[in-house]
């Protein structure tokens, strides 16, 4: 669940509209628009650490709807990064961009200057969600858009949120879905948190809204993992990596959201397979075990509670999210 990416961040520039949610600098804690010398200030900053492989490093927009913002300005911020490209710095250029912001013309924008990945904004595909969350755009344009970037050559993502304003888990679950039809490369999972000077701020002030907490939206997200690994589709992030805590109201956010996620799908896994109480070997593959053991051992002291005492060990003959149980 991760992947190389050099951020830019371009906050709110070109959006049309404010979406429900949307308090970019809260995310990105960034009020300004970024140059091409930014571009190579962050790239030079990311050569100097010794993990740093270019052949899998990409510069990535994101923030605001790219391909909606000033022409001149969306070519300048290119050809600082397709530099980076020729000289061997990066391996490719990511954007992320609204999708109803691709048409023609833009991709082959895109595609002069070495785009390699496009990754569409749609949290949902259900138009009535789309329309209550002021998204300003229909799940046709994810169609559509999905289509035509695949058409060109374009690596496809995909962005969903989860307990967006006027939707539920079935309506994650039916996204999740649509987006396998769709056939992406790769996509990001973001649990819906509430920000101030934001649309649900008020919703949630207000008691209209009820925003999603960390064991539900754990849960939820549970469902929804095995429905694209299941379809061979890469989950690139789940939740956000951060936020500015002075602007946080509600929700589920968590440093290590993806980690409670795995040690959810683990307890699942494991908790069918225990008969009798008792005590219980579980053999898990390398580099799972604290998966299994789950956060400050939660999973250890759930089965606990049970009636299970169950150790935890490693075993390279097993692999991901396969385990081998044995009563002692």
């Amino acid at each position: 669940m991760s992947h190389s990416n050099i951020s830019i961040f371009v906050p709110h520039i070109g959006c049309p509209c404010k979406c429900s949610f949307c308090n970019q600098f809260s995310i990105t804690k960034q009020h300004y628009s970024p140059k091409s010398d930014d571009v190579d200030k962050a790239v030079f900053e990311a050569l100097k650490s010794k993990k740093y492989n270019a052949k899998e490093a990409e510069i990535a927009f994101f923030g605001g709807s790219f391909t909606a913002i000033d022409r001149e300005y969306m070519t300048e911020l290119l050809s600082a990064a397709k530099r980076h490209i020729d000289n061997g710095n990066v391996s490719g250029i990511r954007i992320s961009t609204r999708p109803d912001f691709i048409d023609n013309e833009i991709l082959d924008i895109l595609k002069e200057f070495d785009v390699t990945s496009i990754e569409l904004g749609a949290q949902s595909m259900r138009d009535e969600v789309l329309f209550l969350n002021n998204r300003g755009h229909s799940a046709s344009d994810v169609y559509n858009s999905s289509k035509l970037i695949k058409e060109y050559g374009f690596e496809l993502g995909l962005q969903m949120m989860t307990g967006l304003y006027g939707d539920d888990d079935e309506g994650a679950v039916f996204t999740a879905n649509e987006f396998v039809k769709l056939e992406p490369k790769t996509v990001r999972i973001y649990p819906t948190i509430v920000l101030n000077d934001t649309f649900l701020a008020d919703k949630f002030n207000n008691g209209e809204y009820a925003p999603q907490t960390v064991n539900e939206a754990v849960k939820l997200c549970t469902r929804l993992i095995p429905i694209f690994e299941n379809a061979g589709i890469d989950i690139i992030r789940l939740g956000l990596h951060t936020i500015d805590a002075n602007e946080y109201v509600a929700g589920p956010w968590h440093p290590a959201f993806s980690e409670l996620c795995e040690n959810e799908i683990y307890k699942n896994i494991i908790l069918p397979k225990l008969d009798e109480k008792g005590n219980y070997t579980v053999s898990v593959a390398r580099g799972e075990v604290s998966k299994a053991i789950g956060q400050k051992r939660s999973n250890i002291i759930y089965f606990e509670t049970l009636g299970y005492k169950v150790k935890i060990k490693e075993d390279k003959d097993i692999y991901p999210r396969s385990v081998k149980i044995e009563r002692e």
